[in-house]
């Protein structure tokens, strides 16, 4: 039989569907030439197991076999359900006794009503004493009253037990789903060049049900941003990695790999396909027969706590973050957060506002990545000052690449749009009827600062002939007008003061042609 090694998880690397899990051992060879690694999980990669190590041996061979038990291989299971039993055992011992004192009570409170009748009658008949009737009602109320008050201590006791065991339950309950019952062993076998001599030996493989994906907290003060770049690791391997080297890395481990090969593109003219009958009919093959052409388908605040970061090693085609500690997570961990780098950026903070829509002037900042990190897709949280605004999606964010992030609502930046001119003709002679409209749009800044206000507004597009759209009147010249009536003003305001916005046109519309979409 092997001798089995104990062998600690010492360093994990997390892909982005995957992990390498390394493990390392000490053993001596004394008239042993084969070692187990055991208790391992079981839908291991054994394609991924590698073994070295060192000193005066050679490595002769590795075998993977998987091992069926009766019970949970995984050890802090099964330290769980002896728990579980131990303190089943308790709950079963004060339940007991919480019985016990509930028969005493009983007991007593019998006692109490038959004596208290026979002493009524001795006391009326004149036959008992009653300094003997007290003494005696004295005894029986004492010991009931500790009986109850043992009870209630009991109870006490036995409900905060069966909360705590219950929180076990769901605890184990929650390990039985992820930990198997079934594990792997790999064993190696060695040839010693010297006896009696301390070899090192290192394993390594490749488990599945283990991610990472990359997160952000994104901090805008004034026109400082901070970006904390963390990783979400969440793993259901079964073991538990317990503090050790843990390592980031975006490249993606597969079981095969292969440089992708073009295929021939044909064109074809479109036959058509003739009836199966009528081929029959002029003696053509029958629909059994290998007649018919095989039809092919193609699918294609205060001063801020220092945060550890980590270190970043690039690769020929993928990044790995090793975090500046060693960092535990065991199984069953959803999200388990830890930080791979901090961006202290700046940005460009302006308002923007479409009075049409919603009177309300929203807060953006744009951003430029002026680090050295690509920053991977992920969900980020967006925080102004102390407030949480939300949360957004950060596409592929690369340096020298400039990002808006939205900030939500500034009070302080005050927006009125109303309708300043209406009029509406009958039919002329040549039977136009005529429309016209005009808005006027005040933004009033009542903030501490300057603000750069952008202000988005409308006017109609036809998608008719006989419905026109005429001298549009935007004042003052904006920046931009695009050909779907959008037009874009950019106001730079001092801290009290206003801009106004003014847009008008006119609408013709055909004699018998009736207008639909026009809104006011």
């Amino acid at each position: 039989m092997p001798s089995i090694v104990e062998a600690p998880i010492v360093a994990v690397t997390v892909y982005p569907h995957h992990a390498r899990i390394t493990r390392r051992a000490s053993a001596r060879l004394d008239n042993e030439t084969r070692f187990s690694f055991a208790g391992l999980p079981w839908n291991l990669d054994s394609d991924s197991v590698r073994i070295t190590g060192s000193g005066p041996a050679v490595i002769a061979g590795v075998d993977v076999a998987v091992e069926r038990h009766p019970a949970p291989a995984d050890a802090s299971l099964r330290a769980l359900t002896e728990r579980r039993h131990a303190d089943q055992a308790v709950v079963d011992e004060v339940a007991d006794a919480v019985a016990a004192e509930t028969a005493k009570v009983e007991l007593l409170t019998g006692v109490a009503k038959r004596s208290g009748g026979s002493f009524a009658k001795a006391l009326a008949a004149g036959t008992a004493e009653p300094v003997r009737v007290a003494e005696v009602t004295d005894a029986l109320g004492t010991q009931l009253a500790d009986a109850l008050g043992k009870r209630r201590e009991l109870g006490v006791r036995l409900a905060r037990l069966r909360d705590d065991l219950g929180a076990l339950d769901r605890e184990i309950q929650s390990k039985q789903g992820l930990a198997e019952v079934d594990s792997a062993t790999v064993t190696v076998e060695l040839e010693s060049q010297e006896d009696g001599a301390e070899i090192g030996l290192e394993l390594s493989y490749v488990v599945a049900n283990a991610s990472w994906e990359p997160g952000y907290d994104v901090r805008v003060r004034g026109e400082d941003v901070s970006v904390t770049w963390y990783g979400r690791i969440t793993q259901h391997t079964g073991e538990d990695w317990p503090e050790c080297e843990l390592a980031l890395s975006t490249a993606r481990p597969a079981n095969t790999v292969e440089v992708p090969e073009l295929e021939p593109w044909f064109l074809d003219r479109v036959r058509p396909v003739q009836p199966v009958m009528a081929r029959a009919a002029y003696g053509g093959a029958s629909p059994m027969g290998g007649g018919i052409p095989e039809a092919v388908s193609m699918a294609p605040a205060g001063a801020p706590m220092a945060v550890r970061t980590a270190t970043a090693e690039e690769g020929a085609t993928a990044v790995t973050y090793r975090p500046g500690r060693p960092v535990a997570v065991p199984s069953g961990a959803q999200g388990h957060r830890t930080t791979l780098a901090r961006l202290d950026l700046t940005a460009k903070l302006g308002y923007v506002t479409a009075p049409a829509v919603s009177s309300e002037a929203y807060l953006r900042a744009a951003v430029v990545n002026t680090s050295e990190h690509t920053l991977r897709p992920g969900k980020a949280s967006v925080f102004h000052e102390t407030e949480f605004v939300g949360t957004t999606r950060l596409d592929v964010w690369a340096p020298g690449e400039e990002l808006e992030l939205a900030l939500g609502v500034d009070d302080r930046i005050r927006v009125e749009r109303e309708l300043s001119h209406r009029s509406a003709s009958k039919a002329t002679l040549s039977g136009v009827r005529k429309r016209e409209a005009a808005y006027t749009t005040t933004i009033s800044n009542h903030s501490p600062r300057e603000a750069v206000v952008t202000v988005l507004d409308q006017a109609p597009v036809s998608r008719d002939e006989a419905i026109t759209v005429r001298d549009v009147r935007a004042v003052p010249e904006p920046v931009e007008q695009t050909d779907l009536g959008e037009f874009t003003w950019r106001l730079t305001l001092a801290p009290g003061a206003k801009g106004v916005v003014t847009l008008g046109y006119r609408v013709d519309v055909a004699k018998g042609v009736e207008l639909s979409g026009w809104r006011e």
